[in-house]
């Protein structure tokens, strides 16, 4: 791409010019491989500048800089300035690793694939021509349609199609159904191909997919292997800003140098074989957890009963607490000495059926005692009907789980081991391949895979063309859900305290989470310039000569290497839409603490496949008040100083000039809000029409 943009200089520059450019382009490779090394060597010259700078930038900071008359404003602004460094740290960390794979190997022989085309609700027509171009991928395969719909309509086109059909088996009614990993759940136990290859719904697949995936499963550890996720509807401009050629590029390639690319949910190839193993290993790793937490909380409970033992309580009920305790403690013990699940809990089990029919047959000979004084009753009936009641165990299981303290806590242990039956019968599937810890399945299940010593590809090729949202209503309905489920990953499985991650897979799963949290940085920045103009208060100390030595360099090189890294990609849209997004970032991760912390729930909405009608301001109403603000902080800032109102001109000028920065990126929102299309959203693809790996490329 390079040497093209110099010959192409070099065609159109006249004399000294040209012959300049041509010494030039003999600098660049002709080779791929050769090109990306040179790239690969700038960047990483500008990222150990960035780091350094950065780091000297902020040193001074904390150490010199920070104006302690608004020791708050100060402390908030240095705090988020840190984060931003954090932040561009990890993002340099991936990159620091990009990897160029070149050409793939062919498939290995005889490989069975199932494509797997996920849909709910969606319109028919939309999803028979994804049914259309994956009946025409060229590698041998069976199609299914997986639809959680459950629809009459969608069946009969599956069927005049000739692809597979599945929907949830009888086991899931009334249970809970994990959304879209719950649907392909449920699919993977009644097909059988050795690989997977999953599409959303309006995904079109090129004819050549698997001919051009498959062949990294030629290495056995290889789980899954990710390609781009591109849209043919985006208008001009990406008003939404739909396409990420960040992440599908250079991100997703860096990642890929650590082994930590990740599973997008979408236009991804899978190993069955690795997300069976993933989900068994999990199986038995949650019902031990969920046993420990019942035998602590078993043994907190006996504990607080044998305090509250009564002098008029039996003999029979302190021995029956004491051995129910002894058997919590064996229980323990036997799990961290590696028993197996199944035999501890059965032998708990047995134990607290014993000890129920000792307080039973104690209670019901007591009775028999009581019943004996009074004079004409026959106990011969009786101490028949007390015998049929001890072998009744529903019985047993009621009497001794009656409410008299302290003989309820052995009650409340009984309803406790119900909760880790090994059937797990709150679920569908005792083994559930991929992840539902969030609503983001596919990242929590690529990092069980690396946990679990599986490896990635990323295979930098756009090899399947989908639909964007047409609306900023959808666009945020989807990226709100993006953001909820990667923190209720970080909050539920946090990879830095994963076990079986390398120090790099660890960095590059938080680094992903780390940036979801940028909303509250944002605040910061945003308020920053208009606490000034309008109130005088400066977080530092002065814009000196020392704050310019200090900051320009940084700045110079932060966007020298944002220039080189996005260099042919359209990046822009992305970078407004980090910082105008920011109301959007703060509720994804309130919500996502309340769903982890509190169990409220977040929903799961599927993001429409059809324009939703109207402009609705209400959506970006945040973003258009911190405008309004902005702007009217600036026009009072330049209107003081051009009257002569006070004598700090550069420091006006330089928030001012931040305040406008932050204007235009939020204006982002306001492209998107506004946007109505001229013209019908472009035709899909045709099967048999994916175009060139060298067209792809470029297009990714």
């Amino acid at each position: 791409m390079a040497e093209e943009a110099l010959r192409g200089a070099q065609a159109s520059a006249p004399g000294p010019g040209a012959l300049a450019l041509r010494w030039l382009s003999r600098l660049v490779p002709e080779e791929a491989e050769a090109r990306a090394a040179l790239r690969l060597g700038l960047l990483r010259v500008l990222l150990a500048a960035n780091f350094i700078l950065g780091a000297y930038y902020l040193s001074w900071r904390y150490l010199d800089s920070i104006n302690w008359d608004v020791w708050l404003l100060g402390l908030a602004l240095v705090a988020a300035e840190t984060y931003s460094y954090i932040d561009a740290w990890l993002f340099g960390l991936a990159i620091w690793h990009m990897r160029y794979r070149g050409e793939p190997l062919p498939p290995p022989p005889g490989a069975t694939v199932d494509i797997f085309i996920t849909c709910y609700n969606e319109p028919v027509d939309l999803v028979r021509e994804t049914v259309k171009a994956a009946q025409a991928v060229r590698y041998p395969h069976r199609t299914h349609i997986l639809d959680d719909g459950n629809s009459a309509e969608m069946r009969a086109m599956a069927e005049s199609e000739g692809a597979g059909y599945v929907v949830r088996s009888t086991d899931w009614r009334g249970r809970e159904r994990h959304a879209k990993a719950g649907n392909l759940n449920n699919a993977l136990f009644q097909t059988q191909g050795e690989f997977i290859l999953i599409l959303d719904a309006d995904q079109i697949p090129s004819p050549e997919i698997l001919d051009r995936a498959l062949g990294y499963f030629r290495d056995s550890k290889v789980a899954f292997v990710q390609t781009p996720q591109w849209f043919y509807n985006v208008p001009p401009g990406d008003p939404f800003g739909s396409q990420a050629p960040l992440f599908y590029g250079p991100i997703q390639q860096g990642k890929d140098g650590l082994n930590a690319a990740f599973f997008c949910g979408s236009n991804a190839v899978l190993r069955r074989e690795a997300l069976m193993q993933m989900g068994v290993i999990h199986y038995v790793r949650e019902l031990e957890q969920r046993v420990r937490r019942t035998l602590k909380t078993s043994d907190r409970l006996l504990r607080a009963a044998e305090r509250q033992v009564a002098p008029s309580d039996t003999q029979g009920t302190r021995r029956a607490l004491q051995e129910l305790r002894s058997a919590v403690g064996d229980a323990r013990r036997a799990l961290r000495v590696g028993s197996s699940v199944q035999e501890v809990t059965w032998e708990f089990q047995r134990r607290a059926e014993s000890v129920s029919r000792l307080l039973v047959s104690e209670d019901l000979a007591r009775i028999r005692a009581e019943l004996a004084e009074i004079p004409g009753i026959d106990l011969s009936d009786l101490d028949r009907s007390l015998a049929d009641v001890l072998e009744e165990e529903d019985a047993v299981k009621q009497l001794a789980g009656r409410g008299a303290s302290p003989l309820a806590a052995i009650g409340a242990v009984r309803s406790l081991l119900s909760t880790v039956d090994v059937d797990r019968e709150d679920e569908a599937q005792p083994v559930m391949p991929l992840a539902t810890i969030s609503v983001t399945e596919d990242m929590a299940t690529a990092m069980r895979l690396h946990a679990l010593g599986w490896r990635s590809v990323y295979h930098n090729e756009v090899l399947a063309r989908g639909l964007a949202p047409e609306d900023l209503r959808s666009s945020l309905q989807q990226r709100l859900r993006w953001a909820q489920g990667t923190i209720q990953v970080m909050l539920r499985e946090n990879p830095l305290f994963v076990r079986g991650l390398s120090l790099g897979q660890r960095l590059m799963y938080f680094a992903t989470m780390w940036s979801y949290l940028s909303g509250f940085s944002c605040v910061i920045y945003l308020a920053a310039p208009v606490l000034y103009l309008v109130f005088g208060l400066l977080p530092v100390r002065a814009y000196s000569a020392d704050f310019f030595w200090h900051l320009l360099p940084y700045m110079a090189v932060n966007q020298l290497l944002f220039l080189v890294i996005g260099w042919g990609l359209r990046t822009w849209r992305g970078q407004q839409y980090s910082l105008a997004l920011f109301p959007l970032w703060i509720k994804a991760m309130t919500s996502a603490v309340s769903n982890v912390y509190f169990g409220r729930k977040l929903g799961f909405v599927v993001t429409p496949k059809t324009r939703q009608g109207g402009v609705h301001l209400s959506l970006v109403r945040p973003q258009l008040i911190t405008m309004a603000a902005l702007i009217g902080a600036s026009l009072l800032g330049l209107a003081r100083l051009s009257l002569g109102m006070t004598e700090d001109g550069l420091p006006i000028i330089i928030n001012a000039f931040w305040a406008i920065y932050d204007v235009v990126c939020l204006s982002a929102v306001l492209d998107a809000v506004t946007y109505q299309p001229d013209d019908a959203p472009g035709e899909a693809p045709a099967a048999g029409t994916g175009g060139t790996a060298a067209e792809a490329h470029g297009r990714a």
